[in-house]
């Protein structure tokens, strides 16, 4: 029996920091075995809000190495970037025919993004989730690994599949409705300087998050400098505490330890000797991935081929799945 098959990607804006290794990658890793993967870099999407031309493919090529580095085994998965598959762009477009403007102007991520954009805000951030929706359904994917934060899209994909099957495709259905692929634990890691806003690339403050492929100087620094309250003793679940659950929920993640184990470490600790011991941990924790980075972005040949054979992979489902659209919406193909 075929594996079933799973999509994602992450922006490269930036470096990768904690919450998307927990939240995200660490998950597709432990996963990546049970089901046969995509794991693109959604690189057109970081062109929804402003960004730096003269940093972009670099910043491409970070992302997909520390794909690697945090774990993405080639056997199970292959990774490519989304711009180099050009089927991407061209059914956002067949999709945008069928998506009523309601749905997108209902979406919450715009409507927040909107507000901090102001008169700057432009189409490609109310249309993001229809490319969104174009990156899951062209490789008919059964899963889609997402967080809180991003189910509302998912459904949106569902919503904009069916719309398409049910008006065009009735009979044999072209589009598959994915699933929400969602782990509970650590799928949101909180900022280090507000414990209730999620660890986000987009804050201007680097001190509210830590980067993978930050020294363990900064994380020292980060870690002793973030936002705590006067309490001694930590404990989990509290909702006065937001800072103190999600410190204690990255020790719990980092260190492989179960929560009651946490639990029963940290009741009598004060911030003091609790801080070193996560900073530690999480030292600890990266190195590897580290390592591993610096040893994949020295030999550029090698990455060049994981893209290459990524990209030949994912493009020959994505252009048959256009082709699938382009003929139930009564295209002529090319001869």
């Amino acid at each position: 029996m075929a594996k079933q098959r799973v999509l994602s990607g992450v922006q490269p804006t930036g470096n990768l920091h904690l919450g998307n290794y927990l939240g995200a990658i660490r998950n597709w890793v432990e996963g990546q075995s049970e089901y046969e993967n995509f794991f693109c870099v959604v690189d057109l999407h970081a062109i929804t809000v402003p960004h730096n031309p003269a940093t972009l493919a670099a910043d491409t090529y970070t992302i997909a190495a520390l794909y690697l580095a945090c774990g993405i085994d080639l056997e199970y998965s292959n990774i490519f970037v989304q711009s180099h598959i050009c089927a991407h762009s061209e059914l956002t477009w067949l999709l945008n025919c069928i998506t009523p403007l309601n749905w997108l102007q209902d979406m919450i991520q715009f409507k927040e993004k909107a507000i901090k954009q102001g008169e700057n805000v432009n189409t490609g951030l109310l249309d993001y989730p229809v490319l969104m929706a174009a990156d899951i359904l062209l490789y008919q994917a059964d899963k889609v690994p997402v967080g809180e934060d991003q189910k509302q899209h998912l459904e949106l994909t569902r919503d904009i599949a069916a719309r398409f099957n049910y008006q065009f495709a009735r009979e044999n259905p072209v589009l598959k409705l994915p699933e929400p692929l969602i782990r509970k634990e650590g799928a949101r890691v909180m900022s280090l300087t507000d414990g209730t806003r999620k660890m986000s690339k987009s804050d201007p403050s680097d001190a509210s998050r830590i980067n993978l492929l930050d020294t363990p100087e900064q994380i020292q620094q980060k870690i002793k400098r973030c936002k705590t309250d006067p309490i001694r003793g930590l404990t989990f679940d509290d909702p006065e505490r937001p800072e103190c659950h999600n410190l204690l929920t990255l020790y719990m993640l980092l260190s492989g330890k179960s929560k009651a184990e946490v639990a029963a470490e940290c009741q009598d600790m004060g911030w003091g000797q609790f801080k070193p011991l996560l900073a530690e941990t999480a030292i600890a924790h990266l190195k590897p991935i580290q390592d591993k980075y610096h040893e994949i972005m020295n030999d550029k040949g090698y990455l060049e081929s994981v893209l290459r054979s990524g990209r030949e992979k994912a493009e020959a489902i994505a252009i048959s799945t256009l082709n699938k659209v382009k003929s139930s919406l009564g295209y002529s193909m090319p001869v």
